[in-house]
């Protein structure tokens, strides 16, 4: 699909390629910036749009070789395809619409490439356009011609003087001004200390000034948090927010401290148990007769073997495991655990089928209710769902209900078992939904069932949202587990098209009035992290748990054949005591790091599930309770070294009954860090909702939708998930997806009347 139609090396190290992308040609804008990945194994390449030409559905990028991703993506030629163009992203240039001013453009190096659509947008609106090109020398100029037709005057600098005049481009702004020439506005793109001195001078002379910072970009979309920069008072995110900013407001220092990390290394860790022991768990290396009552428990890695590895933790229950605890199961007339259930699984009829060894109809049972059996009982929290209403826990232990959805999936799909999946006659209704996570993937499969043609639309270059890029493969295998599952919604003819983003690449509107889609259901997730706001967090060191996560999972950056490098200090702190911390944790133990967890509670309160606890334990992950960060202290070059904390004494109880932790006065101390990891929650990402009219949404910019159907404020679009709850569980997520499948069905079918 992303096919180069043309190449041009415009210097030795500077690349122009025509590529069609039909959904960015289609909607991007000068200023907005794409991801590009040259193949299955590149980087995420932020790149900001050139030039777009709506007739060839191609646009136009110009890339730096600078590492291994854009020398790779040098080496392609005319006909060869991209992995994945995904955009546009990002907010349009502020001058191109209500600004009537005359504008001074600033392009230093590859720079040139974003100042050029700009430049070309404002003149075409009659506008009086100047343009400064820097370079360290002539043969570093490109774009020469097209830049004249599209300015009234050109002005070429380079370092030595071999071209145009000799000097800095704040030598000829610095000329300019103070020959009298009167500017409304300047925009500088190219190297930050170029930006940084352009904006330090333009201040001087109180000439409002725009900068972009694309090249703090790593995942792009707004999910991993690494492109934060400090903007006068507040944390902004890149991607989201800019990538234009203005550039008196901007913490140059701290963007370039980010950016100027060690040279890249990477902890390669082995991808499966292979040379190490695996151990059977005590319960299991016991001898089990067929009246044994006690609840099996499933293989795992050793622990001490494990943590040098990412291989999956639990191997599940054997046969014979199986088969002896689905037979503990009492079948109860009113089965409390199938009430708990999101999706309501009829969870004694598959285990009965178990019992009797009849495999492939207990995963008929499940497949009429959930999409995602091989990832719910892996991820699910089922202490606090089935198997906490389970009868059988309240005098001794509940049904391995988890363990034994796991074992039917698996089973299925290690044995290539095939049965039919009841499907209805095609309805010739259209139904978009937006997001491939858990919940966007429920609604897909219900309603699909249902004979409604469904396309998944999908931000990121692979499906699964949440399940690829923020669940790490010990606990959820990618390939073996995520990627077949999405099969199995492909083979009932569900469409996935991945590298769109609605809300840029084509609008929610769009999916109704150009693409005739009768009902929309918007599943995008909670995928922006949160900081503590306290300070320091700028520090380079301090990242997201989802920047960490992204990396690892999403773009397998343990992996030797991956170009996506992880940087990891000997010793990680991460804050938070949810199941993102344990992953994060986790992530980096076997990343080679000592890893301790700060929480400001005690252990009884954490969110996270107690088994992810527990696995953390084993795995040497230390954690400090009842303690509380104030502040991240950096060392002199702006790198972190170390966590102020604070101690934390229990309260009385809050209104829900939860205790309450307060600051014991004079407790402060620090603990040492080479990386601190902030895993504190997500909120939704603006995007849909600040480009959807009519779109009700909550103080958290969450959307507000009916909790009995999914129903927003504006008909015909339906929303659930994380994206209306808040993060939640994975199971939450899919009985929203379920419940809105069964209100659009009867939305459709009422309309149709």
């Amino acid at each position: 699909m992303y096919t180069i139609l043309k190449k041009v090396r415009l210097t030795p190290t500077i690349v122009r390629m025509d590529v069609v992308a039909p959904w960015v040609a289609a909607n991007g804008k000068p200023g907005q910036f794409l991801i590009v990945i040259p193949d299955p194994q590149g980087e995420r390449i932020p790149l900001t749009i050139c030039d777009i030409d709506p007739s060839r559905e191609s646009i136009t990028i110009v890339f730096q070789e600078v590492g291994d991703s854009t020398r790779k993506l040098g080496a392609m030629s005319e006909g060869d395809t991209l992995f994945a163009v995904a955009g546009p992203l990002g907010v349009p240039s502020e001058l191109l619409e209500n600004y009537d001013g005359r504008t001074l453009y600033v392009a230093g190096g590859v720079g040139t490439a974003p100042i050029y659509p700009q430049a070309k947008a404002a003149h075409a609106r009659g506008l009086k356009v100047d343009v400064i090109i820097g370079a360290r020398n002539r043969e570093l100029i490109f774009f020469e011609e097209e830049m004249r037709n599209v300015c009234d005057h050109l002005y070429i600098m380079t370092d030595d003087g071999s071209y145009g005049e000799k000097g800095l481009v704040t030598d000829k702004i610095r000329q300019l001004v103070e020959q009298g020439e009167h500017y409304d506005a300047c925009v500088a793109i190219g190297p930050l200390p170029m930006m940084k001195f352009v904006a330090l001078l333009t201040k001087q002379y109180a000439l409002r000034t725009i900068v972009s910072l694309n090249s703090m970009m790593v995942d792009g979309t707004g999910m991993c948090g690494a492109c934060r920069v400090t903007v006068g008072d507040r944390m902004r995110f890149t991607c989201v927010d800019g990538p234009e900013f203005d550039g008196h407001q901007v913490d140059f220092d701290g963007v370039m401290r980010h950016l100027a990390r060690p040279d890249a290394r990477k902890y390669r860790i082995a991808t499966n148990s292979e040379g190490h022991s695996c151990t059977l768990t005590a319960a299991v290396q016991s001898v089990i007769d067929e009246s044994d009552r006690r609840r099996q428990q499933p293989r795992e890695q050793d622990p001490q073997a494990r943590q040098h590895n990412f291989g999956e933790v639990s191997m599940g229950l054997s046969d014979r495991q199986a088969v002896l605890e689905a037979k503990r199961c009492l079948h109860c007339a009113r089965p409390l655990c199938m009430s708990q259930c999101p999706v309501s699984v009829h969870i004694p009829d598959f285990i009965s089928r178990v019992a009797t060894g009849d495999i492939a109809g207990a995963a008929e049972v499940i497949a009429v209710d959930s999409s995602l059996p091989a990832v719910c009982g892996r991820v699910c929290p089922q202490e606090h769902q089935c198997e906490g209403a389970c009868i059988m826990g309240k005098k001794g232990q509940a049904i391995a209900i988890g363990a034994l959805e796991r074992y039917v999936a698996d089973y299925v799909r290690e044995h290539q078992t095939t049965f039919a999946t009841p499907r209805a006659t095609s309805n010739g209704k259209k139904v978009a939904i937006v997001g491939s996570g858990p919940s966007g993937l429920a609604c897909a499969g219900d309603l699909a069932r249902m004979g409604y043609d469904v396309t998944i639309f999908e931000a990121l270059h692979h499906a699964g949202g949440v399940l690829v890029y923020g669940i790490p493969e010990f606990r959820l295998p990618k390939q073996k587990v995520v990627e077949h599952e999405i099969e199995n919604l492909r083979r009932m003819g569900v469409e996935i098209k991945t590298n769109v983003l609605i809300g840029k690449s084509v609008t929610v509107d769009d999916l109704f009035d150009v693409h005739h889609f009768d009902a929309v259901y918007i599943a995008s997730g909670a995928g922006l992290p949160k900081f503590m706001n306290i300070p320091g967090e700028s520090l380079v060191g301090v990242v997201s748990a989802n920047e960490l996560l992204t990396r690892t999972n999403l773009m397998h950056g343990y992996e030797e054949s991956y170009a996506t490098p992880i940087v990891l200090g000997k010793t990680v702190l991460v804050v938070g005591g949810g199941n993102v911390a344990m992953d994060a944790a986790r992530t980096a133990r076997r990343l080679g790091s000592e890893v301790t967890v700060v929480y400001r509670r005690g252990r009884q309160e954490m969110p996270a599930r107690a088994e992810e606890v527990e696995h953390a334990l084993q795995e040497d992950i230390h954690f400090a309770f009842q303690t509380n960060p104030t502040a991240a202290i950096g060392d002199e070059s702006g790198n972190v070294k170390a966590l102020r904390c604070v101690r934390m004494q229990a309260g009385a109880p809050d209104a829900k009954g939860r205790t309450t932790y307060n600051a014991i006065e004079g407790s402060d101390f620090e603990i040492e860090a080479d990386n601190v990891i902030m895993a504190l929650g997500t909120t939704p990402n603006p995007l849909i909702v600040n480009t959807t009219q009519g779109l009700e949404t909550s103080p958290w910019h969450g959307i507000k939708a009916d909790a009995e159907t999914g129903q927003t404020s504006r008909p015909g679009i339906f929303a659930g998930g994380d994206v209306v709850s808040g993060a939640a569980t994975v199971i939450l997520a899919m009985g929203a997806g379920r419940t809105a499948a069964r209100a659009i069905d009867a939305y459709v079918r009422k309309k149709k009347e």
